[in-house]
């Protein structure tokens, strides 16, 4: 167990690592792109630039919506992503693998800080979950995948925090070191081909809808013609 440990941490934590970038890259690039060909075909290219901006920042700053549309509901979710980012990042067990395995590192945060964020992120995890079960109009909208992500998020939370915090037998502190490594390094898999690749498309969300707003030239004469109307009075 001993090695399969050493291997999850060092050859296959830099693989699955690099699969998460190269597919985030991917679909960066990708939408880099269609935008650049969709602008570069639009006729009106005058792009609204401080409406975007602001927009976008209330995207990732979402303190409106939060008050107007589902509240509290809104705030767990801030709240679980918070924890999501900050505690993996900067954990000091989790800095040190880095060190080792790439060569580099960053400041981290307390011991007692990232305890208090696993156990939030846990509990708030549990939260998005059981609101999602319990509410009808979550229900209408969410997928199979939608219910699964808050479990499977979770479960390096909840096996980090066994590791770290619980008295265990030297077999089941083993078995749960490899349910957090693996479960986090198929999280990495997963991110560029779910949902959660939003995080890297966000900041492009409202810049991407106002060019696909931008419609090709002479296009307005192509759907009348197709709708046989070319000429008629508007």
């Amino acid at each position: 167990m001993d090695a399969l440990l050493e291997f999850a941490t060092g050859p296959l934590f830099r693989l699955t690592f690099a699969i998460m970038i190269l597919g985030l890259a991917r679909i960066l690039i990708l939408d880099l792109y269609g935008m650049w060909e969709a602008y570069r075909k639009a006729g009106d290219k005058t792009i609204p630039w401080g409406l975007t901006i602001s927009r976008t920042l209330e995207w990732i700053f979402p303190v409106k919506r939060v008050i107007n549309h589902r509240p509290i509901y809104s705030i767990v979710a801030i709240l679980f992503h918070i924890g999501l980012l900050i505690t993996p990042t900067f954990l000091f067990a989790h800095v040190e693998l880095w060190r080792s395995g790439l060569g580099f590192g960053w400041w981290t945060i307390s011991p007692m800080l990232a305890e208090i964020l696993t156990i939030a992120t846990i509990a708030l995890g549990l939260l998005l979950f059981l609101g999602r079960v319990g509410s009808r109009n979550a229900r209408a909208l969410s997928r199979k995948q939608d219910y699964l992500w808050p479990l499977v998020l979770i479960v390096p939370f909840i096996t980090g925090f066994v590791c770290a915090n619980l008295t265990v037998s030297p077999n089941l502190y083993q078995l749960s070191m490899l349910v957090h490594v693996f479960s986090a390094e198929l999280i990495f898999v997963l991110v560029p081909f779910t949902k959660i690749a939003h995080c890297v498309l966000m900041p492009l969300s409202q810049l991407v809808s106002t060019i696909a707003w931008k419609f090709p030239a002479h296009v307005d004469e192509d759907v009348a013609t197709t709708l046989n109307k070319k000429g008629a009075p508007v």
